[in-house]
């Protein structure tokens, strides 16, 4: 019964930045590891972040370290994806998503993020 709903993509020019949210609903957010994935037209789903259920640990693909942040208010069942030092090859569907009985268990409607260049 949980619901996982993304905002925040959009159109920005190579260089910019983005900040991605994602609502969680139906479940103790707290209890849960959350994560964002992407997918580029034509690509598989690749794994973008993740963060522990306290937010004291994080991980990152190698491609996006150094210029994305994910955070999370568990006050308000929330995660974030700070993106950074955008280029086009972010360009994708994000998608938010929690583990659940160790894997990753529900996604998002996602959102766009297309970045011009």
């Amino acid at each position: 019964q949980v619901q996982l709903v993304e905002s925040g993509g959009g159109l920005v020019q190579a260089g910019g930045s983005l900040r991605l949210s994602c609502a969680a609903s139906g479940r103790t957010f707290s209890s849960y590891v959350m994560g964002w994935f992407r997918q580029a037209p034509g690509k598989d789903r690749e794994f973008v972040a993740g963060i522990s259920r306290g937010g004291g640990s994080t991980d990152y693909a190698d491609s996006v370290k150094g210029r994305f942040t994910i955070s999370r208010d568990n006050a308000e069942n929330t995660v974030f994806l700070q993106m950074n030092s955008l280029n086009a090859e972010d360009t994708a569907v994000y998608y938010c998503n929690m583990v659940v009985g160790g894997i990753w268990t529900y996604w998002g409607q996602g959102t766009q993020v297309t970045v011009s260049s």
